[in-house]
């Protein structure tokens, strides 16, 4: 500690004592309710500064997010729906899936392909998947980037589906890139 910030610590203590000193003199008729309304705000205080230190440990508790562990692992949390959702960057364009290890390949909903800049409707839809909801036509395409934090890949195939969807999936001609796939205590880790 060099002479200046000494210098600075004598002068804010000798300051704060004059602070308080003045608030005693002030308050000394009523001290009781003094001392517990300050305890009251010291107390506030202190919350509001472990929020805020915590605040990244509730975020995650609260929102489960996708976390790289390192450059080739990616842990997701189970989201409150039951499901493993990611996102992946495609063509720079954010694109939210559901990870279903029964789907044979990525599949984009028209929405997400024409979010990245796919027109759904000049597409040639010569494919077709068994859905739940029946036979519907799909569209191959490749997808220039894809990228899963720090692991990018490129040109992707993936499918376009010409029906309705509420979001895309990650099917396994994706989740195949990755050496291990392992569910475990709610956690989905994929690791190259």
């Amino acid at each position: 500690m060099g002479g200046d910030d000494f210098g600075q610590l004598v002068y804010l203590g000798l300051l704060g004592a004059a602070v308080v000193a003045w608030f005693i003199s002030q308050n000394r008729n009523s001290m009781g309710k003094t001392l517990q309304q300050a305890m009251v705000w010291g107390l506030l205080f202190v919350g509001v500064i472990a929020a805020y230190g915590l605040w990244g440990d509730i975020r995650r508790a609260a929102i489960p997010q996708q976390h790289y562990q390192s450059d080739s692992v990616v842990e997701i949390p189970r989201s409150r729906d039951g499901h493993y959702n990611l996102v992946l960057v495609i063509n720079n364009q954010a694109v939210e899936f559901t990870v279903d290890t029964g789907a044979t390949h990525m599949v984009l909903s028209a929405q997400d392909a024409e979010a990245i800049g796919i027109d759904p409707n000049s597409l040639s839809y010569f494919g077709q998947a068994q859905t739940a909801n029946g036979i519907v036509g799909t569209a191959r395409v490749n997808l220039e980037t894809v990228e899963l934090g720090p692991i990018i890949d490129r040109n992707v195939s993936a499918q376009v589906n010409g029906g309705e969807m509420s979001g895309s999936l990650l099917g396994m001609s994706y989740l195949n890139r990755f050496n291990r796939i392992e569910i475990n205590n709610g956690v989905l880790t994929l690791e190259r």
